[in-house]
């Protein structure tokens, strides 16, 4: 794994590999000697945006096959996963839209992750709308009705196609409209039922992506990122918003592992003055530190990362313990990832190997892992195999094109 802190190559040619031909790219002509405020350069910043976006997907694509299973499902079918995997699984609203995709396909995470970009678009640089941003879900979703509406064959397959991209985003319609309205019951009522009314990871969806926005800056990124978490539940506001925090700490110039964990004691919301509770985000870090602090009696890197190691075993059964109702929990999907993060010394590779193999909603966890260290390496840093196979899986099966993606937003946030 090459260190995030080394210096970028010049960014003149992209390779990736496309089935047995290797194809190249032109990357865009950012500079790799003008620095920007964060004291990136133009070209360093690019490579972090495109690691996010990059990186999420990996992890993403790592947990794709396996999401919702348990690890003792995981290794009867897979058995220790440390790469990607094609899957064999049906499709649905917040998983894959076409069956058995090759290895390197992704779900609704990197859908999110490219969704927020595209709305970031729209957005001053270091300046976030919320109500731009619930618009913005509600036009993807009027967009999505109209092609259901304009579809007029007997088929019934087209029709279940448009329908996976209408439910996609059905529920945050619901939250999406009346909060736009200023509606403050209809936005209660709303959000006091989507998905059932439980604390589901909305927001973790697509932090990795708005942390990017405001590099260098974590305190800015929960700041403005916090208005945008306005479809989660209690703590899970605060969890989200520092998930954002802990992206843009990663792109500052040389960050440390030091730094990504510093932003998680950031409380511009007062979480800390909650009365007989306390901070529950700030609960839970310690909760992964503990854990990594006496899996470390057991076993040390790198042995600790293979298969049957004593130390993984006991962080994987005090994981257990902390599970919630639901595998997509916004406490439970961020004290995996914290843990995992810890565990592996914020390795790259490693943290998804970890939460790809722990199972539960694994392609969740993995894709906010790989999004927050995909910023803080760099698209530079990340596992070639594995960054390539994304890139060609996502845009030749998916129409979903990371490289476009991260060149609009690199450029949109150079206008500043």
């Amino acid at each position: 794994m090459k260190c995030h802190s080394s210096l970028i190559a010049p960014l003149f040619l992209l390779f990736i590999s496309c089935s047995k031909e290797e194809k190249v790219i032109e990357k865009p002509n950012f500079s790799t000697e003008v620095q920007i405020e964060s004291g990136l350069t133009e070209a360093e910043l690019y490579d972090k945006v495109l690691g996010m976006l990059v990186g999420a997907a990996i992890g993403d694509a790592m947990g794709a096959p396996t999401e919702m299973w348990s690890r003792e499902s995981i290794n009867l079918e897979y058995g220790y996963v440390e790469g990607l995997d094609s899957m064999i699984r049906e499709v649905s609203p917040e998983g894959t839209w076409k069956a058995n995709l090759p290895a390197g396909g992704t779900t609704d995470d990197t859908r999110w992750k490219v969704l927020a970009t595209d709305y970031l678009l729209t957005q001053k640089p270091g300046k976030l709308e919320a109500k731009e941003f619930a618009k913005h879900i509600l036009n993807r979703y009027e967009q999505s009705l109209k092609k259901f509406q304009q579809l007029e064959s007997l088929d019934p397959e087209p029709y279940e196609q448009v329908m996976l991209e209408v439910n996609w985003l059905s529920e945050w319609a619901k939250v999406s409209q009346p909060f736009i309205e200023d509606n403050l019951t209809g936005y209660a009522d709303s959000l006091g039922k989507f998905y059932g009314g439980e604390m589901v990871c909305a927001g973790l969806l697509y932090a990795p992506a708005i942390g990017v926005f405001f590099p260098g800056n974590p305190e800015k990124a929960y700041r403005e990122g916090y208005q945008l978490t306005f479809f989660d539940l209690g703590y899970a506001r605060d969890i989200s918003a520092l998930a954002m925090a802990m992206t843009a700490a990663g792109m500052k110039p040389k960050a440390t592992k030091h730094d990504l964990l510093a932003s998680l004691r950031l409380d511009p919301e007062g979480y800390f003055q909650s009365r007989l509770v306390g901070r529950t985000s700030y609960r839970i870090l310690r909760d992964a530190l503990f854990i990594n602090q006496e899996a470390k009696k057991l076993d040390s890197l790198p042995s600790a990362m293979k298969s049957g190691s004593p130390a993984l075993e006991f962080a994987f059964s005090q994981l257990d313990q902390k599970q919630q109702d639901m595998p997509f929990h916004a406490g439970e999907i961020y004290l995996q990832s914290l843990t995992a993060m810890i565990y592996a010394d914020f390795d790259f590779k490693n943290s998804l190997v970890f939460l790809t193999n722990y199972g539960r909603d694994n392609d969740t966890t993995a894709a906010l892992v790989g999004g927050i260290l995909g910023a803080w390496y760099g698209f530079d840093g990340l596992p070639v195999k594995e960054r390539e196979q994304v890139l060609e899986i996502n845009k030749n099966e998916l129409g979903i094109d990371l490289i476009e993606s991260a060149q609009r937003l690199t450029t949109h946030i150079l206008k500043k």
